[in-house]
C-alpha cells in the first residue's frame, strides 16, 4: 500500500517536511489546528481545526485510509501529541514526531525555569519591569494578573481584543528573527526581563542570543509532558521512516 500521512502541523519543521513529501511524490495531508489566522501556504492539502479527541482523529485516520502519521506539532502542543499517540495505539499504525531539541542554558544566560503558565505569572510578582511577553495569544489572560508591568507582545495575529493590560505594545510579525533585529527591539523598548517557552529550534531563538547579549533574565517555561514516543530530528530520517516504518506494529 502506497503511503499516505497525515502531518500534524504549525510549526516550520512541518512546512519543510511537506515540501519534501510534495517532491518524493509522497501523498499526505497536514493539519492545523486553526490557531492561526494566516497559516503559512502549504504544498499539500491541508485542513484547519481539531478532531474531536482521540475518538475523533481515530476516526479521520480510519474514514482517509491514513497510514502512518507524524507529529510536526508545536512542543507545547501537548494534548495534540498525547491524543496522537492514544489514537495511532488504538489503530496500530506508526507514529513518529519530528520534534526540536530544546533550548539549553549557556555561559552568559541566566535563566529562571518554571514548569507551566501558572508558575510564570507567580515570577512576576515582583516590581514593575519591562517584559518581552513572548508566550503566543491564547496564554496572554492569564498574566493580567500582574498588570504592574509594560508588556511587549509580539504576535503572528493581531489579538481580537486588547491585550488585558493597561500598559504595552503590540507587534505583529512572524519569525524566524534573526539576534540583531531582536536586539534593536529590546533596546527600543527597554526590555529588562523575557518570559519565554522553550519552543527550540532556530526560528525563535534569536530572543534568547538577544537576552544573553544584554545580560537580562529570562524566564523560561519547560516544555510539558508527552508521553514516550519515537522522535527524530531531520527531515531526511522521517523520510527513512516512511519507507521502512511497519504498518502494523502501533506507536
Amino acid at each position: 500500500m502506497a503511503p499516505n500521512l497525515l502531518v500534524l502541523g504549525g510549526t516550520t519543521e512541518a512546512t519543510a517536511l511537506c515540501r519534501a513529501l510534495a517532491e518524493t511524490g509522497l501523498r499526505g495531508t497536514i493539519s492545523f489546528a486553526g490557531r492561526v489566522a494566516r497559516p503559512v501556504r502549504q504544498p499539500l492539502p491541508q485542513r484547519v481545526g481539531g478532531f474531536g479527541g482521540v475518538d475523533g482523529l481515530g476516526r479521520y485516520l480510519h474514514r482517509h485510509g491514513i497510514t502512518h502519521v507524524v507529529d510536526a506539532t508545536h512542543p507545547f502542543a501537548a494534548q495534540m501529541s498525547r491524543n496522537a499517540i492514544a489514537a495511532c495505539r488504538a489503530a496500530q499504525l506508526p507514529l513518529v514526531a519530528l520534534t526540536r531539541a530544546p533550548w539549553v542554558a549557556g555561559p552568559g544566560d541566566c535563566w529562571t525555569h518554571v514548569p507551566g503558565i501558572p508558575e510564570a505569572v507567580a515570577a512576576l510578582d515582583q516590581p514593575a519591569e519591562h517584559v518581552m511577553l513572548a508566550i503566543g495569544r491564547q496564554n496572554l489572560p492569564a498574566f493580567s494578573v500582574r498588570p504592574q508591568h509594560r508588556y511587549l507582545l509580539r504576535l503572528v495575529d493581531p489579538p481580537a481584543s486588547p491585550p488585558p493590560f493597561p500598559d504595552h505594545h503590540v507587534i505583529i510579525d512572524r519569525g524566524p528573527f534573526c539576534v540583531e533585529s531582536d536586539l534593536a527591539l529590546m533596546k527600543e523598548h527597554g526590555i529588562s526581563l523575557v518570559v519565554s517557552k522553550n519552543a527550540g529550534g532556530t526560528g525563535a531563538y534569536a530572543k534568547i542570543a538577544a537576552a544573553r547579549i544584554l545580560g537580562l533574565q529570562v524566564i523560561m517555561i519547560d516544555r510539558p509532558y508527552v508521553p514516550p514516543r519515537p522522535e527524530l530530528h531531520e527531515i531526511s530520517a522521517v523520510l527513512d521512516w516512511i519507507a521502512h516504518a511497519p504498518t502494523d506494529l502501533g506507536v
